[in-house]
């Protein structure tokens, strides 16, 4: 399956040919401001199926906590994905970007204990306190 998807201003365009994994909804105050929502939903994709279609100068990266860098356009600010020093074979793929269906749903939400005080999780997907 071939996912695509690109930042707001259109300027980053990529393609993901593999699976969508691990797929959940973090709610840790970092993901809270980094998408400016309640919660992010993200996967995880190997970084060998990510491919950057277009715009490859537009992508920035913010060393958000040591050895994990969040790439962003830097037109229009969008959340592309995550890299770990520590993984360097996967990346943490936030959702929202997409402009196919991801043929995914995800399976839990994590950091609930931070959770946005003004959103209530409505759902019956399992909660966990920190990662799980």
């Amino acid at each position: 399956m071939i996912h695509k998807g690109r930042c707001l201003c259109g300027r980053v365009a990529y393609e993901i040919h593999g699976e969508l994994t691990d797929v959940l909804n973090c709610h840790c105050s970092m993901c809270r401001k980094l998408h400016a929502s309640a919660f992010r939903t993200r996967a995880k994709v190997a970084t060998s199926a990510w491919k950057t279609v277009r715009g490859e100068g537009f992508i920035k990266f913010y060393e958000s906590s040591p050895g994990e860098h969040k790439g962003f356009c830097s037109e229009c600010g969008s959340s592309l994905f995550t890299r770990f020093d520590q993984q360097p074979e996967v990346l943490g793929f936030p959702l929202g970007t997409l402009d196919t269906d991801p043929g995914v749903k995800p399976t839990r939400h994590v950091f609930v204990g931070s959770k946005a005080p003004w959103y209530d999780i409505a759902d019956d997907l399992p909660q966990y306190e920190d990662m799980d």
